[in-house]
């Protein structure tokens, strides 16, 4: 496997930073890969500007900072704009369709998909907006099983709330579906 780096961007509330832990966790736990998750947070906890960088790899990792990342996942237009231009070219810059307008040129496939707008269609709750979105990333990066994101839901959420993110990443799935590798 090629080493993976990404950046997952967004607002403080949206689950952005506890989505890349899930993911770097099914990586490490149920994968049998290395990972390194690290993160920043805008002026706000709620609503200030987030940042989370995954490295994912079947070698060692050395520097666990992302410069040019493989896949961005922007879910602000604040995100967006701040980050479009540290997209590796050729890599897969992913936007949520309601939340963000793509308006610059990048070397890149760009990826809009309507993730927020089909979680509230079909959930109704916007707690698992996060989940959708990485099931987004891994149907279309193939770095990791959907049953390795569940087993690492299953440690982190409460059962009650189990069936809910296991539809959210169904959902996810189903939107990166079209842009498999």
């Amino acid at each position: 496997m090629e080493r993976c780096r990404m950046v997952f961007s967004g607002s403080g509330g949206q689950g952005v930073i506890t989505a890349s832990i899930i993911l770097a966790e099914a990586a490490v736990l149920y994968e049998n890969l290395n990972a390194v998750q690290s993160q920043s947070y805008g002026a706000a906890a709620r609503g200030g500007a987030t940042r989370s960088d995954v490295i994912i790899s079947d070698s060692t990792i050395d520097y666990p900072k992302v410069i040019q990342p493989n896949v961005l996942v922007c879910l602000t237009q604040d995100a967006y704009n701040k980050f479009y231009q540290i997209i590796r070219p050729g890599g897969l810059l992913i936007t949520d369709a309601r939340y963000v307008k793509t308006q610059k040129k990048v070397d890149a496939q760009q990826r809009e998909l309507p993730m927020y707008e089909s979680v509230m269609k079909k959930i109704g709750k916007p707690i698992v907006f996060n989940i959708c979105m990485l099931g987004s990333v891994i149907r279309m990066t193939e770095l990791i099983t959907p049953e390795s994101i569940m087993k690492a839901l299953e440690t982190r959420i409460p059962p009650d709330f189990l069936d809910m993110n296991r539809q959210a990443l169904d959902l996810g799935l189903a939107l990166g579906e079209p842009f498999k590798p």
